[in-house]
Formats: C-alpha cells, sequence, structure tokens
C-alpha cells in the first residue's frame, strides 16, 4: 500500500516586528496551500512569526505575549492542514530559544529548539538565544519527520540525532541571506548531511528584503540519494510542492517543479532590485530619489531603483557645477528620459559662490584644496535632503564599495543618503551589473560605461588620479577585506608594488569613522562593511 504526502515549501517575505501581518500571511498561505495545492503540510521559514532577525525585539518581554497570542490564533484558524512554523520562545526563566512547531489539527503537537546558534558574520544569536539539546520527530501518516532550524543543517549533529530518533525526512526551516556564492554553498552542505545520514531533507527558505540583509529563497528538496528533486524560485514568494512517496518501507522525494535560477550578475541584480523594493515599501517611503551625475554608479542605481519601485516612484536630479562635463548632462538626461523618471536639473554655481563668500575671509591665507572640491559634493546632499524632506522621497546614496572602503567619497556630501544599494559592490562588479541590465533593455547609455570614471570636482579629474587601477584596488579589498591577507601576503599573492599595497589599507583602515555614518547598504559579497565587518574606528593596530 502507498502512501503520498504533499508538502507545501511556504517560501515567504515576513516583516520583522509585524506579528500581526505575519500572522494574517501565515493563515492565508496555508488556506491557499490547501486549496491550491491540497497540501498536507505547509512548512514556513524560520521565525516566521516575527520576521529574521528581529534583533533587539527578542530582548523585549512583551514580544513573547504577542508571540504566544499568535500561536494561539493560528491554531484556531488552522486545522485542517499541518503547519510548521518557526518563532521565538522564552521560558520561565527567561531563557529564549529559536524554535519551530508542529502543529495539526489546532494543537502544537512538538516543538523544537534550535541547537547550532551561529554568531558569526551577520549573526548574533548566542547573543539572543539559549541552545536546544534534543531532537524532535513527528509522525504523519507513517512518515516520520525530523524538524531543524537553519544552521543546524551545517553541523553534522543535529541531523545525525533526527536520523537516529527515527526521522525519516528532515524540515529544515531557513532564514538564510544572500551573497553571491551562498546558493551553492548552502546545496553543497544539504547534499554532504543527505549523504551522511541517508534521508530526504527539505529546505525552505525566507525571501525579502530586511535592512541591509536580502533573503533569496531558492527553497529546495533533496532526495536521499542527494538529487535535487525540487527548486523553488529565487527572489520571490512561492509555494512549491514537494510530493513525498511512501511505499513499504520505501520513502521517496518525487521529482516535481524546478524552477531557473539566476547565475553570476543577474543573481546579484536580482537581489539589489528586492532590497532596494523592500527597503522602501517594508518603510513606508512613497518613492526614492538620487543624485544623477553621468557617471556609472548613478546610472546603475537609477536602473535599480525604477525597477524596484517603477519609474514613477522614482526621482533624478542632475546638480551641474562648472566642473561638470557637458557629455554628463546629456548622458544623464537621456537616461532619465529613456526610464521615464521625473527628472530636473539644478545648477549650484550661485549656491557655491555665496557660501565661498561667506568663508573667504575664514579662508584668507589657505590655498583651495579638497575642501571646496567637498563643499560641492555637500551642496549637492543638501539639495537631496531638501527634496527628500519636502516630497518624502528616499535619497539613495550611490557609493559603490570600493569608493566605500577607501573613503572615496564626502562625509555629508556625496554619502548623503537613507540607502545605499551599491554599498557593498566592488566598481568593477558595477560594470558588469551595467553591462547585464543592458542586455536586458538599453538604459544606460555606452558612453557612461567606457568614459573613464570621474567625480568632476575639478578640472579633467579621474579617478584614477587618486586610487589604482579599479582591477588592482579591488583585488587588494578583497584580499584585506575579506581574506584577511597581510600586506605582505597581498603582494606575494598578486605581485602589485608593496607601496601601492599598503597605501590602500592605509585609506581602508582610516575610513572606518565615514562608514559608521553611512547608509546601510544591501549584503552582496560574503565579508560586507558594517554588521559583517567590524573594526574599531580609534586603533593604532600595524600589520
Amino acid at each position: 500500500m502507498s502512501e503520498n504526502i504533499m508538502v507545501v515549501m511556504a517560501q515567504i517575505n515576513p516583516v520583522v516586528g509585524d506579528i500581526a501581518g505575519n500572522v494574517a500571511r501565515i493563515i492565508q498561505t496555508a488556506q491557499q496551500a490547501k486549496t491550491q495545492h491540497n497540501a498536507d503540510i505547509v512548512v514556513f521559514p524560520e521565525m516566521t512569526i516575527t520576521g529574521y532577525p528581529p534583533e533587539d525585539l527578542l530582548l523585549r518581554p512583551s514580544l513573547y505575549t504577542q508571540v504566544n497570542q499568535a500561536l494561539t490564533q493560528i491554531c484556531e484558524a488552522v486545522t485542517d492542514v499541518v503547519l510548521v512554523v518557526g518563532y521565538p520562545m522564552q521560558d520561565d526563566l527567561g531563557d529564549r530559544y529559536n524554535m519551530a512547531a508542529w502543529i495539526e489539527k489546532g494543537v502544537i503537537q512538538g516543538s523544537y529548539m534550535k541547537q547550532n546558534l551561529p554568531n558569526y558574520s551577520v549573526f548574533d544569536e548566542k547573543r539572543y538565544f539559549s541552545p536546544g539539546s534534543l531532537p524532535c520527530v513527528l509522525e504523519y501518516r507513517g512518515v516520520k519527520f525530523g524538524l531543524l532550524v537553519c544552521e543546524d543543517i551545517w553541523k553534522f549533529s543535529p541531523s545525525e540525532q533526527a536520523a537516529s530518533a527515527g526521522a525519516d525526512v528532515l524540515l529544515n526551516l531557513n532564514a538564510s541571506p544572500f551573497s553571491s556564492e551562498k546558493h551553492q554553498d548552502r546545496l553543497a552542505v544539504v547534499k554532504r548531511r543527505v549523504s551522511e545520514v541517508k534521508k530526504p531533507i527539505i529546505y525552505v527558505n525566507q525571501v525579502g528584503g530586511q535592512d541591509d540583509l536580502v533573503f533569496d529563497g531558492g527553497s529546495f528538496a533533496v532526495s536521499a540519494d542527494g538529487e535535487i528533486q525540487v527548486q523553488a524560485p529565487e527572489f520571490k514568494e512561492s509555494l512549491t510542492t514537494v510530493s513525498i512517496l511512501k511505499q513499504l518501507d520505501a520513502i521517496a522525494v518525487m521529482p516535481g517543479e524546478q524552477a531557473e535560477l539566476y547565475e553570476d550578475e543577474a543573481r546579484v541584480y536580482q537581489a539589489l532590485v528586492l532590497g532596494v523594493k523592500d527597503y522602501i515599501q517594508k518603510n513606508g517611503f512613497p518613492g526614492a530619489l538620487l543624485g544623477l551625475s553621468g557617471g556609472i554608479d548613478s546610472a546603475l542605481t537609477l536602473a535599480i531603483a525604477v525597477d524596484a519601485l517603477g519609474a514613477e516612484n522614482v526621482e533624478a536630479v542632475m546638480m551641474p557645477f562648472r566642473y561638470t562635463e557637458q557629455i554628463s548632462q546629456l548622458d544623464a538626461a537621456e537616461q532619465a528620459k529613456t526610464m521615464r523618471v521625473r527628472y530636473e536639473s539644478l545648477p549650484i554655481e550661485s549656491i557655491y559662490s555665496g557660501l565661498e563668500n561667506v568663508l573667504s575671509e575664514r579662508f584668507t591665507g589657505y590655498e583651495p584644496d579638497l575642501t571646496e572640491e567637498n563643499l560641492q559634493a555637500r551642496i549637492r546632499g543638501t539639495l537631496l535632503m531638501a527634496i527628500s524632506n519636502k516630497t518624502g522621497r528616499l535619497v539613495l546614496a550611490t557609493s559603490n564599495k570600493s569608493e566605500v572602503a577607501v573613503g572615496y567619497s564626502t562625509l555629508y556630501g556625496d554619502m548623503v543618503g537613507g540607502f545605499s544599494p551599491l554599498k557593498d559592490v566592488p566598481k568593477t562588479l558595477v560594470y558588469r551589473l551595467a553591462n547585464y541590465r543592458n542586455s536586458l533593455s538599453p538604459v544606460i547609455p555606452q558612453r557612461v560605461i567606457t568614459r573613464a570614471p570621474s567625480a568632476e570636482l575639478r578640472p579633467n579629474q579621474t579617478d584614477q588620479d587618486s586610487l589604482p587601477d579599479y582591477e588592482i584596488l579591488d583585488n587588494i579589498i578583497k584580499a584585506f577585506v575579506k581574506h584577511d591577507l597581510s600586506p605582505m601576503q597581498i603582494v606575494e599573492t598578486y605581485g602589485y608594488d608593496e607601496t601601492e599595497v599598503r597605501r590602500v589599507i592605509q585609506m581602508i583602515n582610516r575610513s572606518e569613522y565615514k562608514r559608521r555614518q553611512s547608509a546601510p547598504g544591501i549584503k552582496i559579497t560574503p565579508r560586507a562593511f558594517g554588521r559583517d565587518r567590524r573594526y574599531p574606528i580609534t586603533n593604532r593596530y600595524q600589520e
């Protein structure tokens, strides 16, 4: 006699702290999974009820009152399908746990405490949670399901415990954030666990943007022999079915949907679009605006913003000065017209002259220097913030990771903004992303991509007046920031000039104070600036 159990991977986009909204989404999703997919079991991501990561919301006692009420509401509303839901729990002793509950016939039949608490990169779970130590296995129509939560799958012990407790299938609830190499890492880890415990694994991941993190979804199911039987789409909500077939003593995950996955620049671009969309919309901004300079960074940022929000919700402002090339103004206007966004030009010459007059006496005896260049950038930042205040639209900063790394930006000037889409995108990747976006439709003028990059703050300026070639710069940044290589290791690895390497590293270290004051931006690399890489501003450490 055979038994078929339909598991639905509910890849949803919760909002952190919106417990009522998340509960309504869970209930609606469960009903949809039942009516449209004939679901028997619906598996949601990690911490679905609160959204992930809730950070210090977890320290508020009232949060757990709301979570408990939410669990009661879910139990009362959904009785005809099994739900596996993630949530935080605080016990009578005040210890907190990252939980997964098995809700069947309106009752929590079993619950699991996450055992492996990540405390690296962007994760701080040991700050909030105590670890569990026991497996949780529930039987449904003759098939035993073991519950795991996210990091548990990266270690052998929790999977082995569940298998030893009789689990036939492992259900892994995740809130695993995107980075450019993450999907393949997840697959490799899950396949390794499968090879060890010889059990199928269903991996359900959250999707959506949360501050500087993007969760890419991409949920999947792997059979006991390591084959990907079902693949959910990336970067969007989905209900994806996984059919479990039980025949005598054999249990198998049957082949199902195989969503096509993004690759390389396409995957990163989708992450940036989703990150901008959710940051703007979840925080209630009516739209976005940015300074469109005619350079490649602002051009790419505009394309991302329009793809995320729609042209009607994006505004671009050109703020020319005496050093702004005519071709920059023409290219900015062309892109704005192509992308159908509101566009205006606000010359800053008169504002600059007024400030120059005010400061002339104070600056007597000083030669013109970087001060005058920064003044231009700060005027532009002031104008953008004024428009933001008046319209409610959020300013998008346009600096890339290469600039952020070495401080090649003006504090309170071009660093102005509420969100920074390219903050973790190296300059060399900016070019590749621009070409990728133009392969979909030509929205960025080709001259913007091919021209030598310039801040246009002085005559005939180019970025390489102050910086190494971007390919060299990005390699040094990656080696120092991601891999923690010493200056001499970088010299030996790449053959670069030692003096140049040390100069770049010094710029990186000296710019920490700027980065602390910069807008949050989307993490797309394995090690981003911010909570992913934490360095003291005041320090005298020398390699």
